[in-house]
């Protein structure tokens, strides 16, 4: 599982960091938005409830899991960004993260304080943002919340030490304080993710998230990181069923069921993906990316990217360097 996670997540791209440090004293309630990025909550001192917005949807098997007591040392993830309340107990009135937290960015970085007479609790709060063209239908079908135990992360040195680190406030530096949120922040949370996915792999909730199954299959994680590592092979379902050691109609079927899609399309997203970054992010010739991401034709490349973006490679290159140059007039 281990390596399929980090297929799966390498392929996001993470791009930057935000940080900030909480000392909210009860009674408190902060909803946070639906967010472009992967959050991370670390409790230091004290404890609080975390608890997912009722618009977020889950499997009957997993409604008891929309809210969580946090305590010193626990860890909360939300994968892709859920909306969700985090307050001194289930019940509070809540108010706007934007009402307490200004001029937030990838590039910011403060210190929240919420007044009040009751018990202190202290947090690090991190959001990793990535490109969101990485994302595929396998990691948004994670869970929406996710908790490590204290007693867990105290069993993983490095975990430990880096979430002590991030939440060591009082970094003047811009250059330090960018190095240890975005390097920090990724580490600390590809490490809490594989801990709490291996811990819940093997809990009832792999009921409700076949997603969870999936990275855990021995067939089908093996198939998985072929289409996630080697997408730019040639490959056909009989040789991916081959590379899971599986019948190509079982493992048709399993596939199906615990990654959502048909392994056709699985790893045509993959590629399609991996085709939008190439054509985003680098120079490489156009005439060259259909090999690099398994094509043997041109023409099919075209027609399956078209169908995939509705614009054709060229027109999305133009598109992005559109945004990336009105980006750059903005700050200009």
């Amino acid at each position: 599982m281990d390596d399929v996670l980090g297929e799966l997540f390498g392929s996001l791209r993470l791009r930057d960091a935000f940080r900030s440090h909480w000392r909210a004293r009860a009674p408190w309630g902060i909803r946070g938005p639906a967010e472009t990025c992967a959050v991370l909550h670390y409790i230091v001192e004290g404890g609080c409830w975390a608890t997912l917005a009722e618009e977020v949807e889950l499997p009957g098997a997993a409604l008891h899991l929309r809210s969580s007591l946090l305590r010193r040392g626990d860890v909360a993830i939300f994968p892709w960004g859920a909306p969700h309340v985090l307050s001194d107990r289930p019940g509070r009135e809540v108010v706007p993260l934007a009402a307490v937290l200004s001029g937030r960015g990838p590039e910011g970085d403060g210190v929240v304080r919420l007044p009040g007479p009751g018990p202190e609790t202290t947090m690090l709060c991190g959001g990793l943002y990535y490109n969101s063209v990485g994302e595929s239908a396998l990691y948004r079908a994670l869970p929406p919340m996710m908790v490590v135990d204290h007693s867990v992360v105290r069993r993983q040195p490095l975990l430990h030490h880096t979430l002590s680190a991030l939440a060591a406030e009082g970094q003047d530096d811009p250059v330090e304080r960018e190095l240890t949120s975005v390097r920090g922040f990724e580490t600390a949370l590809v490490l809490a993710l594989r801990l709490a996915l291996r811990a819940e792999a093997a809990s009832r909730l792999a009921d409700a998230y076949p997603s969870l199954r999936a990275l855990c299959h021995p067939g089908i994680s093996r198939a998985l990181m072929a289409v996630y590592r080697r997408y730019g092979e040639h490959w056909t379902i009989d040789l991916l069923a081959r590379e899971a050691r599986m019948s190509r109609t079982a493992f048709t079927t399993v596939f199906r069921e615990l990654v959502g899609e048909s392994p056709g399309r699985h790893l045509t997203d993959r590629r399609m993906r991996e085709a939008a970054r190439l054509l985003g992010e680098t120079g490489e010739a156009l005439s060259v990316i259909p090999a690099a991401v398994g094509y043997r034709s041109s023409v099919g490349f075209h027609l399956a990217f078209r169908k995939w973006s509705g614009m054709t490679p060229g027109e999305y290159r133009d598109a992005c360097s559109g945004r990336r140059g009105a980006a750059v007039r903005a700050v200009s």
